[in-house]
């Protein structure tokens, strides 16, 4: 019994870690300059793994029964918070990635991804994302390592923060659904090839950059597939959107 309390706690130390990466990301923003940028990116994506594996963990060491008197769905919701959002989006505006005068917008993002994290329903029960899941990391890696225009980097911000306030359905792949084992393999080669980016950085060549953006894209893609075809669906059996169930009754 305390060798399984002992593990039930290790489990939230583990997720307490992303909080380390998220001071560690903080500090190098301040310090400014694209060595930095470089490995604040880098804590990210430590961040993001650590974030994606510590479910299995606790769901493994039972921490629920081991250690009840703590909630490590809060503690992560106020580590994503941190990592997934307000980080990244300072890191935009502290590379100036944005037009002139423009960086005000940043703040529709950080108020979308607020409602997207506090709904009750932000996961449906048939495991989706319900709205853009704020995953502003990826977006500020992308608009950073590509050197888009700025009114193309303000226009992608501004589209994906309303997107956050609509019912649409996204991928939640690490707790299956639909096309979850080919997206989970992508998910992998991805992960990999953004492993490459970060440590050759400048050295990488540019073609990279964008066959690993191919990922996103169809993630993207599939789960407004799923959306729409959820819609057309809804509307055919004149339904309501309680459950957000996608499987046939």
């Amino acid at each position: 019994m305390m060798i399984r309390k002992i593990l039930a706690w290790c489990v939230h130390l583990y997720t307490a870690s992303g909080l380390v990466a998220a001071a560690g990301i903080a500090v190098l923003l301040v310090r400014g300059g694209d060595e930095a940028f470089r490995q604040a990116f880098i804590l990210m994506l430590i961040a993001t793994v650590i974030d994606t594996t510590d479910g299995w963990l606790a769901r493994k060491a039972d921490v629920k029964k081991y250690a009840p008197s703590f909630d490590g769905r809060r503690l992560d919701d106020l580590i994503d918070y941190n990592t997934y959002t307000t980080l990244p989006l300072l890191l935009i505006w502290r590379a100036e990635l944005l037009p002139a005068g423009q960086s005000w917008w940043l703040l529709l993002p950080l108020l979308a991804s607020v409602y997207g994290f506090c709904q009750t329903q932000a996961k449906t029960e048939d495991n989706y994302f319900l709205g853009f899941p704020s995953y502003w990391n990826i977006v500020a890696f992308y608009l950073y390592i590509l050197g888009l225009p700025g009114w193309m980097a303000l226009l992608v911000i501004i589209v994906l923060a309303l997107l956050t306030f609509v019912p649409s359905l996204y991928l939640y792949t690490t707790h299956g659904g639909r096309f979850s084992t080919l997206t989970n393999v992508y998910g992998a080669l991805w992960a990999i090839a953004l492993v490459a980016l970060m440590v050759q950085w400048r050295e990488a060549p540019k073609w990279l950059a964008w066959v690993s953006l191919s990922f996103p894209v169809y993630y993207f893609v599939c789960s407004w597939v799923i959306t729409i075809l959820y819609w057309l669906r809804r509307e055919r059996k004149t339904t309501t959107l309680p459950h957000f169930s996608l499987t046939e009754e």
